[in-house]
């Protein structure tokens, strides 16, 4: 039997066929590609260049293949994390001309090789059915495309031509059997206004809960600090401050327990996956004595802001050093809780309190400022250091306590283990992590709309 007799025979029971050979032909065009907005990159100049398949020749009532071949995106993998084997997924669509009208909606399986940052997107191949329902040519012309990245949380790149794209493939219909009218397309396919290439499916995958933030024991979600004490954060409502108007409290005498320190601006310089940073934060610190020892709370606004993202739980996690000073040395570690719900995009996102237990080492008033702000998510670290002249948010009158954080040594705190002179660590724990495209909504984000405020997004280097 013929080639085009078996051609027929599938088109009759439905099947994709081509009644002629197949034709591919490239077209390259001009594209503009937005990057997800919680990556902060500005919009990629490129050029995509795309060999669409199909059947030469082919009669009414055939539905046949169209296949979408990527031989070059517009955009390239950001120099930001390497996308790990089968979490690419591309959509498309097709604008039909001649004898068809609408759009047919291409899409591609969630298959790739590993892509490393900072080169080369590789796109499956993207596929369509068209059913043929006039006599005449039809002309499929590549137009705009999306690409889902799922780990570790669904984003989308999403590409458009900015110019006229040339036809990229055409398929003469003849009359045959079964013939309709309308010169609607197939599957999938939409009359009239482009298709946005399809937010994937993908959504807030796996994948990205990982090293984030290894408690260092006793800091629980509900604020209250390790080592025994209560609730670590005195309410704004309440409890006395020793220091009156400039907010610093006075420890030590009476029957004072509660001392709510003053809210100050803090200028942050901050070092991320994606670059350099600046930021401000508002920053207040409040203490609670049990015995000798303090239970501190680093509180920042109450607000909160909408997440750009759906983020996993237990993904974010916050730390600090509070920096001790005045009679004391040393540093206090602080943490909040991971976020023990998943956020989705659109949903507030509240900010945690840190908490941790100082236990004084030297006699006198001790100053507690803040310090190195940490924050990891989904495997990556961000370090934020304030400048050396931060003014102190508390002030305390101390005693020195057995194994106190007197001279530099580390504190004892929620089973924490504060640097002793230095920095906060910043290195990633997991040395297989993924630098989430999600970084910035994961931290500056989430510690985000009352706490950062980048000023401004710098445009990072080189071209996605």
């Amino acid at each position: 039997m013929s080639a085009a007799g078996v051609a027929l025979m599938l088109g009759g029971a439905g099947i994709l066929l081509a009644a002629s050979p197949a034709q591919a032909a490239e077209v390259s065009y001009a594209t503009e590609c937005i990057p997800p907005p919680i990556s902060g990159l500005p919009p990629v100049q490129g050029t995509t260049t795309v060999q669409i398949t199909a059947p030469a020749e082919a009669k009414v009532g055939d539905e046949v293949e169209v296949v979408w071949k990527t031989v070059q995106a517009a955009s390239k993998n950001p120099d930001i994390l390497d996308l790990q084997k089968d979490t690419v997924k591309p959509t498309g669509t097709i604008t039909l001309g001649g004898a068809a009208t609408g759009e047919l909606a291409m899409e591609g399986p969630r298959q790739n090789p590993p892509i490393p940052k900072n080169s080369p997107m590789v796109l499956p191949d993207m596929k369509g059915t068209l059913k043929l329902e006039e006599a005449g040519e039809v002309t499929l012309t590549p137009g705009p495309y999306a690409i889902n990245v799922s780990k570790p949380i669904s984003t989308d790149t999403r590409c458009a031509p900015k110019e006229t794209v040339r036809v990229g493939a055409t398929i003469k219909v003849s009359q045959g059997g079964g013939t309709s009218s309308g010169g609607t397309t197939s599957g999938g396919t939409s009359s009239g206004g482009t298709t946005s290439g399809g937010t994937t499916s993908g959504g807030t995958t796996s994948g990205g809960t990982t090293s984030g933030g290894t408690t260092s024991g006793g800091t629980t979600s509900g604020g209250t600090t390790s080592g025994g004490t209560t609730d670590g954060g005195a309410s704004s409502g309440g409890t006395t401050s020793g220091g009156g108007s400039g907010g610093t409290s006075g420890g030590g005498g009476g029957d004072q327990t509660d001392f709510e320190g003053k809210e100050i601006e803090v200028a942050y310089e901050c070092k991320t996956p994606i670059g350099d940073k600046n930021a401000v934060s508002p920053v207040r610190i409040n203490a609670r004595k049990n015995g000798g020892d303090y239970g501190l709370t680093v509180k920042f606004s109450k607000s909160v802001m909408d997440s750009p993202a759906d983020i996993p739980k237990d993904s974010v996690k916050p730390s600090m050093e509070v920096k001790l000073g005045g009679a004391d040395k040393g540093f206090v570690h602080v943490e909040g809780p991971t976020n023990k719900d998943p956020i989705k995009a659109g949903d507030p996102i509240e900010i945690p309190d840190l908490t941790g237990t100082y236990k004084p080492g030297a006699t006198g008033r001790t100053t507690l400022s803040p310090g190195v702000l940490t924050v990891k998510a989904l495997g990556t670290t961000t370090t934020c250091t304030p400048p050396a002249d931060v003014p102190f948010s508390l002030e305390l009158d101390t005693s020195a306590q057995p194994g106190g954080a007197a001279g530099g040594g580390t504190s004892g705190g929620a089973g924490g283990s504060a640097t002793s002179g230095g920095l906060a660590q910043t290195g990633a724990e997991d040395t297989g992590a993924l630098r989430a495209l999600a970084l910035v909504a994961g931290t500056a984000i989430l510690l985000g709309g009352a706490v950062f405020t980048f000023t401004p997004w710098q445009r990072l280097r080189g071209t996605p």
